[in-house]
């Protein structure tokens, strides 16, 4: 029910923000938002593990601005691999997060927008598969289920119940079995200078 009462909300709701690509411009209104929706626990949890030292799969990181050009809005995905399949290969995969709007401005539909055009993006790029952590009641309606996480697991604490996925391929998980390990490119550190 809380579905349709958001759709119906969002459809009603006069369009007040923009989905658009992130830039390194939006680094600091970002990490503001995250710290405001989430607080400072957000850095403690086990996604954080797989985030930390890289950046976000290319293309896939995506920002919901107001009609002023602020940052109300955030979502990114991370390459990961999902464990190993029955041949002991590693499964690529994207992992999502996190999702937040800014508290002033939810209940407009941002959040499903955001969850949409990441989804989408990530079909384009013809990625297999996306998980994440997550409030199972909100994530099923983009087509997430735990169902294919039974046998992978998170690097540190994690609610099993929360632990999602989507398939964008059909049957890429199947047999999927392991730990997520981070795998996509990292963060580039500015040259260390040496005393002359």
């Amino acid at each position: 029910m809380a579905a349709v009462v958001d759709a119906l909300r969002a459809f009603f709701a006069p369009s007040t923000f923009v989905i658009d690509n992130e830039n390194p411009g939006d680094v600091v209104a970002r990490e503001n938002l995250l710290d405001r929706a989430m607080g400072p626990e957000r850095r403690r949890k086990s996604s954080e593990k797989l985030r930390s030292g890289r950046v976000p799969a290319e293309g896939l990181a995506f920002v919901a601005r107001d009609l002023d050009g602020h940052v109300i809005g955030t979502v990114r995905l991370w390459n990961v691999e999902a464990g190993v399949s029955r041949e002991g290969h590693s499964i690529p995969a994207l992992l999502l997060g996190p999702l937040a709007v800014d508290p002033a401005h939810e209940g407009k539909g941002i959040g499903g927008m955001l969850m949409r055009a990441a989804i989408e993006e990530a079909k384009n790029r013809g990625h297999g598969a996306i998980l994440l952590v997550g409030d199972a009641a909100y994530y099923e309606r983009f087509g997430f289920f735990a169902a294919r996480t039974q046998h992978l697991v998170m690097p540190g604490p994690f609610e099993r119940n929360r632990f999602l996925a989507l398939e964008l391929r059909d049957a890429w998980l199947e047999g999927a079995a392991g730990l997520i390990v981070a795998n996509g490119r990292k963060l580039a550190l500015p040259p260390v200078r040496r005393a002359a």
